[in-house]
């Protein structure tokens, strides 16, 4: 059977609903293999048919625990996994634009295939006290993620990507 990897980090929370979320909604269709991203490494991303990766955006950039998960994985996987499907969410304070460009940058450079546009979810944090509060994503994004889960189990289970 077919396998997506879901590699996420959250610290508030917010991300790992998310993942959770298109995890869930991706499960009747393909199996799951949903992991955070201080546990993942190359032979996660080398056994699976296609990737979401799930990050906050910490100071206009991807957080740093999923750069070291992208910095310990790239290298090792780089001419092994060219031409496979990937999806990215962002959980923002602001806009989240940065954060997806640099995971697109990497996914570019692996030479995977963009299934669909990031998926950005802006909590609008922007004080210390709501960046570091634990989120609670509200379900009408959790059901975007959802979505995009659900897509790419069907994609990848079918071989449209």
């Amino acid at each position: 059977m077919a396998q997506l990897l879901i590699v996420y980090h959250s610290m508030t929370g917010g991300s790992r609903q998310m993942a959770e979320a298109a995890a869930d909604a991706a499960r009747p269709e393909i199996q799951i293999n949903l992991i955070a991203a201080a546990d993942a490494g190359p032979d996660d991303l080398l056994g699976s048919d296609g990737y979401i990766f799930c990050a906050p955006e910490n100071l206009a950039a991807i957080a740093g625990v999923m750069k070291d998960f992208f910095d310990r994985c790239y290298y090792p996987v780089l001419g092994n996994i060219e031409g496979r499907p990937y999806a990215q969410m962002v959980c923002a304070g602001s806009d989240g634009e940065n954060a997806a460009r640099q995971t697109a940058r990497i996914a570019q450079g692996w030479r995977l295939r963009e299934a669909q546009p990031p998926l950005i979810v802006c909590t609008h944090a922007q004080t210390p006290d709501a960046i570091l509060a634990q989120k609670v994503i509200p379900d009408a994004q959790l059901s975007l993620c959802r979505d995009l889960g659900a897509a790419m189990g069907a994609g990848i289970s079918m071989g449209v990507f």
